[in-house]
């Protein structure tokens, strides 16, 4: 299992939490047409958002992730729990942390969200707290 957040487009989330739960899932069935590894398919926020993720929370798979010379030296430091599985769509990125960074997860994924005027979504939490760039909650 993994801790879970989601960082959206706001121009294409509904506004009232119903209809979003309803798009959450049908954006979590992955059927676009492309790889769900690569940035270069999502919009400029969620792309730089992602860019300035990495820098902390390197991708797992994709153009982006460590090579193996990288990972087995973030493994001797001990920091490789900062793999993060990022999953890449057109209007959202799902990210899956580690559940010992979740407080670290949930601060960077959260204010990097504000900084690059995207929304957030944590999936795992209980409330399913979801905050749009202006502030607005749901």
């Amino acid at each position: 299992m993994s801790y879970d957040l989601m960082v959206f487009e706001k121009t294409a989330a509904p506004g009232n939490r119903k209809d979003f739960m309803g798009w959450y899932e049908k954006q979590t069935e992955w059927n676009e047409d492309h790889e769900y590894d690569d940035p270069a398919v999502t919009s400029d926020g969620l792309r730089n958002w992602f860019m300035a993720m990495i820098k902390k929370f390197p991708q797992m798979n994709g153009p982006y992730a460590p090579d193996d010379e990288a990972l087995e030296k973030m493994e001797e430091a001990g920091n490789d729990s900062y793999v993060t599985d990022y999953s890449i769509g057109k209007e959202v990125i799902y990210a899956a942390f580690s559940w010992s960074l979740v407080e670290e997860a949930f601060e960077t994924t959260k204010k990097l969200a504000k900084e690059h005027d995207v929304g957030f979504f944590d999936v795992s939490s209980n409330d399913g707290e979801i905050i749009f760039p202006d502030g607005n909650r749901m």
